[in-house]
């Protein structure tokens, strides 16, 4: 069979940044590149200017300014439209609302190409979630008011899409209630974890000194630095750890606008000697650092899978994280970790009841380690992504 040529828009550049959705790309592309030719598109951030190869799958940078988002997003969007008839494929994939402008160019140039919409996270739920539980600041109201103007662009590609992937069974009854999307249209195609990458080790012992964690309780948090992550949540949380288990040490993994906010604020609280922020880390040191931790802790308030989840269980480590989005399609409550309701005070609890407890923690590591292996597979993912793409070229064929 003929090599598909696919074309990914995506506005970071997914070998520079790792959230879940650049995970997910570089992941899937490069296990399909005996099948598929892609090429990914992004913006020119983290001083990414000329084009590269990793793993055989191609990355391409266009303008879209180094500010942060949304503006980045919209100069990327422009830019890969204004490149409609350079940018040639036999399906077209955006992540998010990475590639809206350029939908929109296809269809005024009557442009007749499969395009695949890939929703994680569904905007319009982030926006609804984002009421609940703590009260606002006038700085999270404004990225709230950016959030529905993206969330009604979302809605607009998604109804436009050939075909909508997304991660979870719950962003896809998001996606139907809230956009009013034909559910013949969506695949579900989880995100998924190399086990062999995340995987229990013995070998992190350089790690352990380097982020300040000998001879202390780690508590672990990987993700980006963004309203709906629920770090006000840990830090409350953290009020209450301390008293009890006064050694324990929470390491920050991850960066992002809200960086500064939440640094002063643990300043406020007296917590700032409790907690350790190490940005963005390099790829090959993230599996050391799950290693690292004694529990791992995803306080969203809204998520459509939670892919941090997956990995902290691969490397059988015991979560929690609040009962909300798709995480609970991630995370077997009371067997691979606990889910609570979005409050400060339970999350604690639960921290607290692991902490206390390590043979609990190494029973529910191990269900962990158990369940992602069987259920969260790359291979598996790439696979059904690329019948997902065929699909699409079939579809307008």
């Amino acid at each position: 069979m003929k090599k598909l040529n696919l074309a990914v828009f995506n506005t970071q550049p997914p070998h520079l940044y790792f959230g879940g959705v650049e995970r997910r790309i570089v992941e899937t592309t490069r296990r399909l590149h005996s099948e598929v030719n892609t090429t990914v598109y992004s913006g020119t951030k983290a001083s990414f200017r000329k084009a590269t190869s990793v793993n055989g799958v191609n990355f391409v940078p266009c303008f879209s300014t180094d500010a942060l988002f949304p503006l980045d997003n919209w100069f990327f969007n422009r830019s890969i439209a204004g490149a409609v008839d350079a940018i040639r494929a036999d399906v077209y994939e955006a992540h998010t609302v990475s590639g809206y402008k350029f939908l929109k160019a296809l269809r005024e140039k009557c442009i007749r190409k499969p395009f695949v919409q890939t929703i994680h996270g569904v905007l319009a739920d982030e926006y609804v979630q984002a009421f609940h539980g703590t009260s606002l600041t006038l700085r999270a109201k404004l990225a709230n008011l950016v959030m529905w103007r993206l969330s009604k662009l979302e809605e607009e590609s998604a109804k436009n899409a050939t075909l909508i992937v997304t991660v979870s069974n719950y962003s896809s009854k998001k996606m139907i209630k809230l956009y009013d999307i034909d559910k013949a249209k969506i695949r579900i195609v989880p995100n998924c974890v190399d086990t062999e990458r995340f995987k229990p080790s013995e070998h992190y012992e350089k790690v352990k000194r380097q982020i300040g964690t000998n001879n202390k309780l780690c508590v672990l948090f990987v993700g980006r630095l963004i309203p709906r992550k629920g770090l006000p949540f840990l830090f409350q949380a953290a009020k209450h750890i301390i008293k009890e288990f006064n050694e324990t040490l929470f390491v920050i993994v991850g960066n992002g606008p809200l960086k500064n906010t939440l640094m002063a604020d643990l300043e406020k609280m007296n917590l700032s000697d409790n907690f350790s922020f190490l940005g963005d880390v390099n790829e090959s040191v993230l599996p050391a650092i799950y290693n690292c931790a004694d529990v791992f802790v995803l306080p969203s308030i809204q998520e459509g899978q939670g892919i941090a989840l997956l990995e902290a269980q691969a490397t059988a480590k015991p979560v929690v994280a609040f009962d909300v989005g798709g995480v609970r399609e991630s995370v077997l409550d009371k067997e691979t970790g606990f889910l609570m309701k979005p409050d400060s005070h339970g999350l604690a609890e639960a921290i607290m009841k692991l902490l206390a407890n390590w043979s609990l923690r190494e029973k529910m590591g191990s269900k962990g380690r158990d369940f992602v292996k069987a259920k969260f597979s790359w291979d598996v993912c790439a696979q059904r992504m690329l019948k997902v793409y065929r699909e699409a070229l079939a579809s307008v064929a």
